[in-house]
């Protein structure tokens, strides 16, 4: 474990789909007791919830959120199809701001039904962006575009490598669009170190391209659906400190956020999987 490792732990954030049995007012006090200070949380349980009910939770319980999710689904054909998704997007960014973070996660989205054109797909992702960028940064929001793993290219984002994330990102100001780096996404490519090198390159006036650093490990075998395989850290094949050494060295200083979907950890006691997961924090990312 590294001399800084308790510094590191002040900068541990709770995705809200990692305790998914928790209910939002849950989290923020289990957040609280556990000495987790970040919590990124999701739109729909927000929604329902309230977005000024939900900020006012999370700033009595001492706690930020460090990111929103999700944006994103930007791929669509039908121009009415794109005009609704713009519309979306831009309320994501205003329950962002309301929220008080200055990051909106974005999954692209997948192709069209009946289209195998990728490039095309992610050609109007970077139109979208062009047009939702100006409004995020004029509300304190940055959009975040993150990469998924390839499985996922057909239907959910055909953004699959971090390259292709910073190729898009690259267009706009730091401050307007940045990328995620996600452990669970990301850790096949062996091209990943140099791209998160890129991308502290590329986003100097922001200290990093990298709007978001977020955690998971890759176990086997796959669930069918393959959405809810994400692994406890430690339990599986990432070398998760590789990655936080690498995006500290490309300048990034903000939050370092777990976001698990695996239904063995939802069925199970919140409070003890929180204690888990700070324990395995310290072992494996510190």
């Amino acid at each position: 474990m590294s001399d800084d490792a308790p510094l590191l732990l002040d900068r541990l954030s709770l995705n809200q789909q990692t305790l998914r049995q928790w209910s939002l007012p849950e989290l923020a006090d289990g957040c609280a007791r556990a000495g987790v200070r970040g919590v990124g949380l999701w739109r729909a349980p927000v929604q329902e919830y309230g977005v000024a009910a939900a900020a006012r939770l999370v700033r009595d319980a001492g706690l930020r959120v460090t990111s929103l999710c999700r944006g994103g689904f930007l791929t669509a054909l039908d121009p009415g199809e794109r005009a609704a998704a713009l519309d979306d997007n831009r309320a994501a960014v205003d329950e962002a701001a309301a929220l008080g973070t200055d990051t909106l996660v974005l999954v692209s989205g997948g192709l069209p039904a009946g289209s195998r054109d990728l490039p095309g797909a992610r050609e109007r992702v970077a139109d979208a962006l062009g047009e939702l960028g100006p409004y995020a940064a004029e509300r304190g929001v940055r959009l975040a575009v993150e990469p998924l793993h390839p499985m996922y290219a057909a239907d959910r984002c055909v953004v699959s490598t971090l390259a292709q994330a910073l190729d898009l990102a690259e267009r706009f100001p730091a401050g307007q669009v940045g990328v995620v780096v996600d452990t669970y996404h990301l850790w096949w490519d062996d091209t990943v170190g140099a791209q998160i090198g890129r991308a502290g390159a590329t986003g100097k006036e922001n200290g990093s391209r990298i709007a978001a650093f977020q955690l998971a490990d890759w176990v086997t075998p796959l669930p069918a659906g393959v959405l809810l395989g994400r692994g406890q850290l430690g339990d599986g094949t990432v070398d998760l400190r590789w990655f936080r050494e690498r995006v500290e060295a490309a300048g990034y200083r903000g939050p370092v956020e777990v976001e698990i979907f695996n239904p063995a950890l939802w069925a199970r006691d919140g409070t003890e999987v929180l204690a888990e997961i700070v324990d395995r924090f310290r072992t494996h990312v510190g």
